[in-house]
């Protein structure tokens, strides 16, 4: 076997297993890294101090965070607020639980296969299936950049008048962007979106300030009740909040820029990986969770009781919050937060389609074209999405997609827990027997709730 082949005299960062390999491994002649212009680009000294490690690996958390605070999570939290209170706060909790366990999931496959979850899928399904599911995951990710571009083009909008059809050309700059700070380093990327992070939590502090909810609901809403599941439209927006917080394409995303980092390859380097790893982006999350959280707060302060309960569009919120709150800085915090939550959406959401594309199909093109392919994936379609409809009924159709990536989420989770609890795919790193259950329990649920949306919406369409 010739060393482009692969093979013990390989360049170790381009080769993989032998295919074929019966023992049910990885099946890859020549193993092409994830965001190749970014891989292991950030080295980390094996004996720095735990806090100077913990600094180093603080980043891609927060990218995969970005997208459990997207315009999407804006429309089901907003909705779930104003009809519901405070009861679907326990939806959103155990969503960011389901996203915390997942999440570790694709950091152990990128770190220890050190393929994201795209190649993994493409090296060990048959060509037909792994074609299945690319398009599956690429109408997910239509999905969730519909909801990105129109979220971030009512922000602009509402903050400068702009109309809504050039508001979503107008996000197509986002390419432009990630293009600049990659070339800088993934870092300056990873910084950009961590301070549009902290601008979407100061908003949101200073609107919970001004709505004053009231704790002892706040607090009973964290424990789930079984109305969730017995009343429709309530299980309907609950599914969207799984579907806006647990995406499919963040699970692609994350197994791929946390290659970034490099400690080393012996078993014991790849443990402090995960270790760390893990650590961001847990707090990253339940930073993601305190701030959806407090969007549903917001709702159901505001709206729930006051005759505004089907308040569900952006557009609305954003109208009534000053009058009802008695300041039009809670407007403009909301718009504020809005924008910087679209358009760290699409940063993220940009990078998840080049991931899924060169995974799946193994493309290589440079790397502006890459990004324009992925972009004008969502534009096309947000913008035909937005004459149609024009500034009106962008609420139901951002539920809608959010609807769409819960039903996709199975085809993204089960691959990825079949890859993580296989012995002979990640060796000594494989899930344990007791993640094993919860995985599988929590891949039943996901499919259930699923299957029960689809059977009651086939139902309403035949009466």
């Amino acid at each position: 076997m010739s060393p482009r082949e692969g093979g013990p005299q390989g360049d170790p960062e381009l080769d993989g297993p032998v295919p074929g390999a019966p023992d049910g491994g990885w099946r890859y002649p020549r193993k092409r890294p994830s965001l190749p212009e970014s891989f292991r680009s950030v080295r980390i000294a094996r004996h720095a101090p735990w806090w100077r490690k913990a600094l180093a690996f603080a980043g891609p958390g927060y990218m995969v965070a970005v997208g459990y605070m997207d315009p999407g999570n804006w429309a089901t939290d907003l909705a779930g607020g104003a009809q519901f209170g405070y009861a679907l706060l326990s939806v959103i909790l155990l969503s960011n639980l389901m996203a915390m366990l997942l999440q570790s999931l694709t950091v152990k496959l990128g770190v220890v296969a050190g393929r994201d979850l795209a190649q993994a899928c493409r090296d060990h399904y048959s060509r037909p299936t792994s074609f299945v599911l690319w398009v599956l995951c690429e109408i997910a990710i239509i999905a969730t950049d519909l909801a990105e571009v129109i979220g971030s083009a009512i922000a602009l909008n509402l903050l400068f008048g702009i109309p809504m059809l050039w508001g979503v050309i107008i996000t197509a700059v986002d390419v432009l962007l990630i293009l600049l700070l990659q070339h800088k380093g993934f870092r300056y990327l990873e910084a950009f979106v961590i301070a549009l992070v902290a601008v979407i939590g100061i908003c949101f502090a200073v609107e919970m300030a001004l709505a004053k909810p009231e704790i002892a609901a706040l607090v009973a809403g964290l424990v789930p009740t079984t109305e969730i599941v017995t009343n429709p439209t309530m299980l309907y927006i609950a599914i969207g909040i799984l579907g806006a917080t647990v995406m499919p394409h963040n699970l692609y995303l994350h197994s791929a820029i946390v290659q970034v980092r490099h400690m080393g390859d012996s078993p014991e380097d790849k443990r402090e990986t995960i270790r760390f790893a893990t650590i961001d982006s847990t707090v990253a999350l339940f930073s993601a969770f305190l701030i959806n959280a407090a969007i549903l707060i917001l709702s159901a302060a505001t709206f729930h009781g006051t005759g505004y309960e089907h308040v569900a569009d952006i557009h609305d919120a954003h109208r009534l919050l000053a009058p009802l709150l008695g300041t039009t800085l809670a407007s403009v915090l909301f718009a504020v937060a809005l924008l910087a939550s679209g358009q760290n959406s699409t940063i993220t959401g940009t990078l998840a389609g080049q991931i899924v594309m060169e995974g799946f199909l193994d493309i290589r093109l440079p790397a502006w074209l890459r990004r324009m392919i992925t972009r004008l994936l969502a534009i096309v379609p947000a913008v035909i999405v937005t004459a149609m409809y024009g500034d009106r009924g962008t609420g139901a159709l951002l539920i809608l997609s959010q609807v769409i990536l819960s039903l996709q989420l199975s085809f993204a989770v089960v691959p990825l827990v079949q890859f993580t609890s296989s012995r002979a795919k990640m060796g000594e790193f494989a899930n344990g027997q007791l993640l094993k259950v919860v995985a599988w329990t929590m891949t039943a649920v996901i499919a259930g709730l699923n299957i029960r949306l689809l059977i009651g919406t086939f139902r309403a369409w035949l009466s």
